[in-house]
């Protein structure tokens, strides 16, 4: 079963400095038929204006992974961590029993574009902890590329839940595919460009939530960049 979530059916808000699209209920916007799925909770596509950003504020136990599309993310926290987030990183925050950060645009001319995930975590009480690794899936296009994992195999940074995040940049033409094991469930985000998943059309920001089934068929129809959680 797949049930598609259309980029345009997603909760929005406009600060200002934020203009931000969430597709799962997040701040004040509330639906009750879309507060997450399995252990994904937060998908928010964020674009951020020059100079402006997220003023230091608190988290605790959740995994928040940060996914820069364009332009780039400055990042401070609580734990001695800075650094920059650029295409190609892929930024884990364990928050754990509680930390504190703030997110700015790096720019002063440029805007940025992310997503910010969240996930939750397999048990609460982590003891908080960072993690940034530089993958560019654009250098092998056509191929997932494993990004997160519990286990942190193959370079991915390590989540404390089960669940392997993939990335994918393609090229129109191209076909890629995933098998779930029994009992296993998948999310797609489509990060730009538009697809076939198993023969369903999806665009640009459009999710999907998969469920008993064993393949997952993507191809792409334009250029595109995607997503893929697989979930317990």
């Amino acid at each position: 079963m797949i049930t598609v979530r259309k980029a345009d059916e997603r909760g929005h808000a406009n600060h200002g400095w934020l203009d931000t699209y969430h597709t799962f209920s997040f701040a004040n916007y509330y639906d009750p038929k879309h507060m997450g799925f399995r252990a994904l909770r937060v998908i928010n596509e964020d674009y951020v204006t020059p100079t402006a950003g997220f003023g230091t504020h608190g988290h605790r136990d959740m995994e928040i992974i940060t996914y820069v599309l364009e332009g780039a993310l400055e990042h401070k926290d609580s734990i001695g961590n800075g650094s920059v987030i650029q295409p190609g990183d892929v930024q884990r925050m364990s928050a754990g029993t509680g930390i504190m950060h703030s997110e700015f645009n790096h720019s002063e001319t440029e805007p940025v574009h992310l997503l910010q995930i969240w996930l939750l975590p397999e048990k609460n009480g982590l003891q908080p902890s960072y993690e940034q690794q530089n993958f560019s899936p654009a250098k092998t296009p056509g191929k997932l590329c494993l990004v997160a994992a519990r286990d942190g195999r193959e370079g991915a940074v390590t989540v404390h839940q089960d669940v392997d995040l993939y990335a994918a940049v393609l090229k129109a033409g191209d076909r890629t595919s995933h098998t779930l094991k029994p009992q296993r469930h998948a999310w797609v985000q489509v990060v730009r460009g538009t697809i076939t998943l198993n023969g369903l059309a999806l665009d640009t920001s459009d999710g999907a939530a998969i469920s008993n089934e064993t393949e997952i068929a993507i191809a792409a129809t334009q250029d595109a960049e995607i997503l893929l959680f697989d979930l317990a």
